[in-house]
């Protein structure tokens, strides 16, 4: 089992290229960072962790940006979106963004997807809030188009473009992994549609055996091989016994979390998370 990391870039919190030859030092497998593109003021739409929502939100750089910086600062250490906000952005120029990295990074992207909560954030990019899964899956499908065809083209109800040239197509073949986040039957069904993987979230009630189950159960139900599909835990427990008893489950990857405190405080978290990664790789 993996162990990596997942944190808000933000502009007061430690430097992203820093954090991640840190990372890599200490044996992490990954970084995967969070995307917010704005926070409307009006707050409509209640914080889902309950409360007041958390100063980071409206701090994050551009996932695609904050990781390119720490691209350029590793060699080897895996680089993912958890989750990058589909249904809020252009699928060109995300495939055009997804390709970039990729092939500059050598290979190491991941691509963390979800549909998002936040209503008014999403209606300021002219997405509604009802269709943004369907709007999700077309941009999805239209990116594995513009990765994989020469002369890609993809008419759909959201997405609708006649044949063009996209290019750099991804260093990994056909594309890079990409992960749903969510928890729902939904989640598994789009997972095993057009997804690599899944990206639950460890909140109350989680089971590792549970999940591992139930992808396989949905990838059977779809006639897909119940083993290509892997699950990375959003916001693991840094506990060794639970995390054990992920490894035991079949999870691929756990990701812990790393504050966005501050240097000193993103630091300390990683000197006594490190034993993990070392202990359950």
């Amino acid at each position: 089992m993996r162990v990596g990391a997942f944190h808000f870039p933000t502009d007061y919190g430690i430097d992203v290229g820093e954090l991640a030859r840190e990372l890599e030092a200490r044996g992490f497998d990954s970084l995967f960072v969070c995307e917010h593109t704005h926070i409307p003021i009006s707050r409509r739409t209640p914080f889902p962790g309950g409360g007041e929502l958390p100063k980071r939100y409206s701090h994050t750089h551009d996932p695609f940006v904050a990781l390119a910086f720490a691209a350029a600062a590793t060699r080897t250490l895996h680089l993912g979106t958890a989750i990058a906000l589909v249904p809020q952005r252009d699928p060109i120029v995300t495939a055009k963004s997804v390709a970039s990295l990729d092939q500059l990074s050598g290979g190491r992207f991941i691509f963390g997807i979800g549909g998002g909560w936040n209503v008014e954030e999403m209606e300021n990019h002219g997405t509604r809030y009802p269709a943004r899964f369907k709007i999700l899956r077309e941009r999805v499908l239209a990116m594995q188009a513009l990765w994989t065809h020469d002369e890609a083209e993809f008419h759909g109800e959201f997405v609708n473009f006649d044949p063009v040239w996209l290019y750099p197509k991804p260093k990994q073949q056909p594309y890079p992994p990409i992960l749903l986040g969510g928890e729902t039957d939904h989640t598994l069904r789009r997972v095993v549609e057009f997804g690599s993987g899944w990206l639950p979230r460890a909140r109350g009630g989680f089971e590792a055996d549970h999940a591992v189950a139930r992808l396989r159960q949905a990838a059977g139900a779809a006639g897909r091989d119940p083993t290509s599909f892997a699950i990375t835990v959003f916001n693991a427990p840094a506990e060794e016994a639970t995390l054990a008893s992920y490894r035991k489950a079949g999870i691929h990857r756990v990701l812990l979390e790393v504050p966005d405190g501050g240097r000193d405080e993103a630091l300390r978290v990683l000197d006594r998370n490190t034993p993990l990664a070392r202990v359950l790789i």
